[in-house]
């Protein structure tokens, strides 16, 4: 890496899959963009031999990186307020909507736009390997990466919105109204009918009408798909998310399709 060719490179981590971004800070241009979604969900460990075996594998990570950013995408994490937060008490904010074990390492984000303590369960063995490949780098959860840039966007906003990222068999749902997060919550789904069980059922609990509700998705998802197909039947208004970056992007990328990488393109 020079003066002339400063990159940074994000690695998402799911044990449904793995995501990929090289971001050319010198040319604001991103030069990489891919994922792969495995075909049934992996241990952490076979997780990591995926990874070892693209990175030793693909020449576009050979290069230096001025940054490393590593995105944990999991359900092991609780948001709770600045004002309550107590590091002594980090499980117990965990285990009780998640099944976390003695060993595991809790790590944390602070979420400055909302003044809120993101707690979470890292990949430890992945952090452990990209330390050993790349050096000093960062790490935080998905989940701090998605209602950051969306509460960035939604400053302005007066109304009720509802986000979805869409994941092989999860998603991740955030309900922002009048400029606040009313809601996030990680949902596991295996068919277009839990998928659309659990909106429903948020739509229910928060009072949103949905023939007026707007919900905007990203992740993986097209308008063709059963899974968009099944919530429009129900919800009025609904839209894959508009993305407006900063930064330019190579002509391989089809930019219809950003809002499958979402999560991985905010994380810059």
């Amino acid at each position: 890496m020079t003066k002339n060719n400063i990159k940074e490179l994000s690695i998402q981590v799911n044990l449904n899959g793995l995501s990929f971004c090289i971001l050319n800070r010198t040319s604001n241009t991103v030069e990489y963009l891919k994922n792969f979604i495995f075909e049934s969900k992996l241990t952490p460990f076979d997780v990591l031999n995926r990874l070892k075996t693209e990175l030793s594998s693909n020449m576009a990570f050979a290069d230096d990186f001025n940054e490393v950013l590593v995105i944990h995408q999991n359900e092991l994490a609780s948001l709770v307020p600045k004002q309550l937060y107590d590091d002594k008490y980090k499980a117990d904010y965990l285990k009780f909507n998640s099944k976390i074990l003695k060993t595991d390492f809790i790590a944390t984000d602070e979420l400055v736009i909302n003044e809120s303590i993101n707690v979470y369960v890292p990949f430890v063995n992945i952090n452990n390997f990209v330390f050993d490949t790349f050096g000093t780098f960062i790490y935080k959860h998905s989940s701090t990466v998605l209602i950051d840039s969306i509460l960035q966007r939604e400053e302005n906003s007066e109304t009720s919105k509802v986000f979805i990222n869409v994941n092989t068999t999860s998603i991740e749902l955030a309900v922002f109204n009048n400029k606040e997060l009313q809601l996030f919550n990680v949902f596991e789904y295996y068919s277009k009918e839990d998928f659309i069980y659990y909106i429903l059922f948020v739509f229910e609990q928060l009072k949103l009408d949905t023939e007026t509700t707007r919900v905007e998705l990203s992740g993986n998802i097209d308008v063709n798909d059963e899974l968009y197909k099944t919530l429009y039947t129900y919800v009025r208004h609904v839209d894959l998310y508009k993305s407006n970056y900063s930064f330019n992007f190579s002509e391989e990328f089809d930019e219809k399709k950003l809002h499958n990488h979402h999560l991985i393109l905010n994380s810059f």
